[in-house]
């Protein structure tokens, strides 16, 4: 996975302008699911939105919102 992220990196900074927004949108995507995978293990090792809330910096409301409701 290291490699696939250090590589799609490298592919957001390409000259071709479409070939570095695929890149940089597979990057989100992948951002988005590691972040969703850590709040999970964080809820089941019993943390509080409130922590996770901080950890993100976001309030405890907007992660709940995102992720309260899977």
């Amino acid at each position: 996975m290291t490699n696939d992220l250090a590589s799609l990196v490298l592919q957001a900074q390409d000259d071709d302008p479409l070939r570095a927004l695929h890149a940089t949108t597979a990057l989100r995507r992948e951002i988005e699911r590691l972040e969703a995978v850590q709040v999970r293990r964080a809820r089941v090792a019993g943390l509080a939105w409130a922590q996770i809330a901080d950890a993100i910096g976001v309030s405890k409301q907007a992660v709940h919102k995102k992720y309260g409701r899977r």
